[in-house]
């Protein structure tokens, strides 16, 4: 009982700091300005008498019966908490439901896209015209809002915004739309939505109290109502068209991808990759082997088919590609959606790669694995393909059934394989560019010898990548930089001392007892590693039952639980690349195999 409770603890908490981070992306720039409008000034704020109503504040009428002015009531303004609040109940229920009330209807996957887009455009009319205002209250229960009814109005206006709602998705929201589009909805999927969406509201939330105080202490909101309205109705007319027209992803696509780290470091950590893997089968197990953007190729399994493909673009009449009749070509797979401005961001490296390199073996082609209904639309993903320059065949994965055959978890994904069809490599998220080139040159030349390569297109982060720690294998058979006493004994438990004068950058010691073996190494009595590295982060395949403590430069930073079979394990995440001094101590009886560096 108490497992469970911990367990469904530690789910609370991966959603919640997932939703956080994704609140403050830049993938929700175009719901801030009607957030931040939509609070409005309190009722009890100080008003002349047309000052029912400001910005998107409740209407006014201008004068009570008899022309006196109207009453002001005093009262708490809770519009903030309101419009949020329809925001993420939108989202999330839309989310997990949307796709699965809308094909049982056998309505348009777009349909509540364009219902977003229309009711922001009403509310926005409403409140420059008021004839249309009062048109509006009718059969929208007094939208735009009236003084005697805002909060349930606002709460409408977030409802829409919540159809509109397009956040980077990770893991997390990866795990909620995937189980939303299958059908496969069950408790833990249910309260990680709602984690995730209570974690999206908090920054919303406190954008939309600053809106809120800036229109009850800025005197211009107080005696300008009548124009604020005016241009609070014009502004969500413009946001509607610049959403309608994808004018807001410029913007999006120019700005870093500021919350990549924290997003990692959270909702790609070991306890949430644990968490979210029940969304798997026992099914292409061996993709799992392979770890996330290390510095070399690796044997990761038999690639699955490409299945479930409604459609495709950018092949000879619309036909089908099977990587059965690839072999003998290097493939690239990209996982992407068109609304993903992360994805948007990487797209321009593999469509320059797909010009370098077809001629020379390589076939590139783009899954596109939607993350939410409209992305079905066939004729919506045709149009952004076009807009967004992509000439490589592109499939339609609409039921994420390649998705799941790769064990997908991120927009965007790149897999790597090679021409006996074996996965070879993979990369969540953007960046690691000049090294995904590189890994592509080499098995270009690996499926024919004498192929003549042009220069790469792309060595941005080559200087990041000769700085960073290798990958360190401890086995008697590949380690490099070995430093301690005695030396290494296969097979039998030795006591090992660390070096007096330390450890040197790029090198393994160990203290205690360890047993030294042809593929790893198993830890005895008081095991100890040491190594210094410089990287991101610092991750160890390890396997048997117990725990590792984790010290980064003599301060213990962790504890990793470890379960089961060989499984890669995050030890350190730092913002930037450093250098730094990681000392393990191990459970007796663990099994340590290699150390990646990212």
């Amino acid at each position: 009982m108490k497992k469970e409770a911990f367990d469904m603890v530690t789910l609370v908490l991966i959603g919640l700091l997932g939703g956080l981070i994704t609140a403050v992306s830049p993938c929700i720039l175009p719901v801030l300005p009607v957030v931040f409008l939509a609070g409005g000034p309190g009722a009890d704020a100080p008003a002349p008498r047309d000052v029912a109503a400001v910005a998107v504040g409740g209407a006014a009428r201008d004068s009570a019966p008899g022309g006196a002015p109207p009453p002001v009531r005093s009262g708490r303004n809770l519009r903030p908490y309101a419009v949020v609040a329809g925001l993420v109940v939108s989202f999330g229920f839309f989310t997990l439901l949307g796709v699965t009330i809308i094909s049982a209807l056998g309505l348009p996957q777009d349909l509540l896209r364009y219902v977003g887009l229309s009711l922001l455009v009403l509310i926005g009319l409403g409140l420059v015209f008021p004839p249309v205002e009062r048109v509006l209250e009718k059969p929208f229960s007094r939208i735009p809002q009236r003084q005697v009814n805002r909060e349930g109005s606002a709460f409408v206006l977030g409802l829409g915004l919540g159809l509109l709602y397009v956040p980077c998705a990770g893991p997390v929201l990866a795990a909620i739309t995937v189980a939303g589009a299958r059908g496969e909805i069950d408790g833990d999927i249910v309260v990680l939505t709602l984690a995730f969406a209570v974690g999206t509201a908090i920054p919303l939330l406190a954008f939309a109290l600053a809106g809120r105080r800036v229109a009850e202490r800025v005197a211009a909101f107080r005696t300008r109502a009548r124009r604020l309205r005016v241009v609070s109705g014009i502004l969500m007319i413009a946001l509607a068209f610049a959403l309608a027209f994808d004018v807001t992803t410029a913007l999006q696509r120019a700005l870093p991808d500021y919350t990549s780290a924290a997003q990692r470091r959270v909702e790609d950590s070991d306890a949430a990759r644990q968490k979210l893997s029940g969304l798997y089968d026992d099914s292409n197990e061996e993709l799992s082997r392979c770890e996330d953007g290390v510095d070399e190729l690796r044997s990761c399994g038999q690639a699955p088919p490409l299945a479930g493909i409604a459609g495709w673009l950018n092949t000879p009449g619309g036909l089908p590609l099977d990587l059965a009749d690839l072999r003998g070509r290097v493939v690239l797979i990209d996982f992407w959606t068109y609304s993903c401005i992360n994805c948007q961001r990487s797209i321009p490296h593999i469509e320059e790669w797909d010009r370098a390199y077809r001629d020379k073996g390589l076939t590139v082609i783009g899954v596109h694995s939607p993350e939410f209904a409209f992305e079905k639309n066939a004729g919506n993903v045709a149009d952004q393909t076009r807009k967004l320059g992509i000439t490589y065949p592109v499939a339609l994965d609409n039921e994420l059934d390649t998705w799941d055959a790769y064990r997908n978890r991120f927009w965007p994904a790149k897999y790597l394989i090679d021409a006996e069809g074996t996965v070879r490599y993979f990369t969540f998220g953007e960046g690691r560019y000049a090294r995904t080139e590189n890994l592509v040159r080499e098995l270009l030349r690996q499926a024919d010898p004498s192929v003549v390569l042009p220069p790469p297109t792309d060595q941005s982060d080559d200087r990041l990548t000769a700085d960073r720690t290798p990958e360190t294998y401890l086995s008697t058979h590949r380690i490099r930089g070995y430093t301690g006493t005695p030396e290494l004994t296969q097979d039998e438990p030795v006591v090992h001392s660390f070096p007096a004068g330390g450890v040197p950058l790029g090198k393994v010691s160990l203290a205690g007892t360890w047993t030294a073996g042809y593929e790893h190494f198993t830890a005895g009595p008081d095991a100890r590693l040491a190594l210094t590295y410089r990287a991101r982060n610092a991750n160890l395949v390890l396997a048997g039952e117990g725990t590792v403590t984790v010290l980064v430069d003599g301060e213990r930073t962790r504890t990793v639980e470890v379960h089961g079979t060989p499984t890669l394990y995050r030890l350190t995440e730092h913002d930037t690349a450093r250098e730094a001094r990681l000392e393990l101590r191990l459970t007796p009886g663990l099994q340590a195999f290699a150390f990646t560096f990212g």
